[in-house]
Formats: C-alpha cells, structure tokens, sequence
C-alpha cells in the first residue's frame, strides 16, 4: 500500500497519519504540505513528502507518483474549493490511481441546506463518482472540537451560551476519532465504492451542552435561544467580518433544523469502541 495523505498538516490529516503508522511504515505514506519547514519535517521521519497545494498540478503530479490511494482532505473555503478539488481528482485520473477517499459531510438534505458551502461537499462526491475512480467518502459530522468556537470559549462559562440554534441537536464526535476511524477504513484490503457516516451516538442540543459544561466546570452555564439578528449584531459588536458571520448564522441555521442530527454506527464499528460522549470530549476540549 501507498497511501498520499494531502492536508497532511491538519488536525485530521495527522491523526490519520498516526493511525496509518501503526499498521505501515512511513516510506508507504506519501505527503503534500504548503508549508517547506513541514516538509522538511516529514521527511526526516522516512516519509515522501512534497511541495504543493491543490492549484499547483506539477506537485500534485510529483507526490502521486506510484500512489495506489489518494485521501483527499477537503480544503478550505478561502480559494476556489471546487476547482481545487477537481485538480486533485483529475490528477488521481492521470496518474492512474486506483482508489480516491475524501472528506465529505453528513447532513441530512442537500437540497435544503443553509450553509451553500457545504454543498461543495456533495458536488464533489458527484465529481468523484462521475470520474470512474474507485472510491470511499467519509461524510464527517460537525467535529465536537468547533462547540468552543460556536459558544465563545471559556467566556461562555462565565456569560452562558447565546445562540440561534434553537433545540436543534448534532451527533458531534471528536476528529481525532473520526481520523482515526478513516485510517482504519483505509488500511483495509478491500473499501472501494463505500460511504461511511460517521457521528457520535447520540444527538446534543446546545440545552446538552450548557448542562454538561455546567456538570465539569461547577458553574451555572445557560444556554439563550436568541433571535438570529441579535446574534448578527453581537457578531458586529465583536467586529467580526460580514462574510464570518454569515458562515457562523449558515451553520447555525442548519443546527437548528437538524441537518447535522442523524445518527450511524459506522465511526463505533471502525473504532471498535463507542465514540467519546458530550461530558467527557467538553473535558478534553476545555482542559478539565
């Protein structure tokens, strides 16, 4: 096996990267980073490792030569994410790899999403699917790690939690399970042409969230159902960016009608374990 991780320097690329070491070596593990001092890095540590990114073809090129498997990590929404995508499947197709991975969502309608971001997700899927490569998705639930960035951090045990997210709940999981459960799906002989949903096994409401943090940290943490234009003028307040705050309402909006409430096995059975509940990931994620 010869495995290209790309997004390699990410939260979730090395967790997958960890997982794949304790099956493989690092000379079968190929890596794409941005960054020279990261590739100098891996390197050192017996992994092919390039220079590159998503727009450039050359390096995408160089890294996938002999790659049975590419793991494509989603990229960002800076740039164009779909012309980047494309440029990583289209090269996959010419390099004659046979197996792509990547990244997706798990969200419940497509059609009547918030977030339009998140459509790219499943365009891409489409572009995978229409490229004749064999592949494997994984449709990612919302990582429990971003609960900090939605309520505000620490503050929010001091001022509670105000959102517009009504009683809306999310099968949250931790991403370094959720990497881990994709390097085990990977190190298969045989995952060709398979979705896999991965969420926690139960769902939480923000209501949840306010309860356990309250439950850890011996403080009365609230959780406020508030109306989206007063959380659009907090987000002001705290001069936030319009186009930042939008994307926050997006995700939040979509929160509140369940579209990240759906619960699969998928994640436990790759685990071999039940995936970390609310309680005890707010400890990690919070420091208690």
């Amino acid at each position: 096996m010869k495995i290209l991780v790309t997004g390699a320097t990410g939260h979730l690329g090395s967790t997958v990267i960890e997982t794949l070491l304790k099956k493989i070596s690092s000379n079968q593990i190929y890596i794409l980073t941005r960054k020279e001092e990261k590739r100098k890095e891996f390197q050192s540590r017996g992994f092919n490792a390039f220079l590159g990114s998503y727009d450039d073809i050359i390096a995408l090129e160089n890294a996938m030569e002999g790659v049975d498997t590419v793991l494509l990590i989603s990229s960002g929404d800076e740039g164009d994410r779909m012309q980047e995508h494309k440029n990583v499947i289209d090269t996959a197709r010419k390099k004659g790899v046979e197996h792509i991975a990547y990244t997706s969502r798990c969200l419940n309608d497509r059609n009547t999403l918030a977030n339009k971001l998140m459509v790219e997700h499943f365009d891409t899927e489409d572009y995978i699917f229409e490229s004749g490569l064999q592949y494997t998705i994984f449709r990612n639930i919302l990582y429990m790690d971003a609960i900090p960035q939605f309520i505000g951090g620490k503050i929010s045990l001091e001022k509670g939690i105000f959102l517009p997210a009504g009683d809306g709940k999310v099968s949250f999981a931790l991403r370094s399970e959720m990497g881990e459960g994709m390097a085990n799906v990977l190190l298969k002989e045989k995952n060709d042409n398979k979705i896999y949903n991965f969420t926690g096994d139960k769902t939480y409401s923000f209501y949840d969230i306010a309860t356990a943090l309250s439950q850890i940290s011996g403080k009365d943490v609230k959780y406020t159902n508030i109306e989206t234009a007063m959380f659009e003028t907090m987000m002001k307040q705290r001069n936030l960016p319009e186009s930042v705050i939008q994307k926050i309402v997006d995700f939040v909006t979509d929160i509140k009608h369940n579209q990240e409430a759906n619960i699969f096995d998928e994640l436990e059975i790759q685990l071999g374990r039940k995936p970390t509940g609310l309680k005890d990931g707010l400890k990690i994620l919070f420091g208690f």
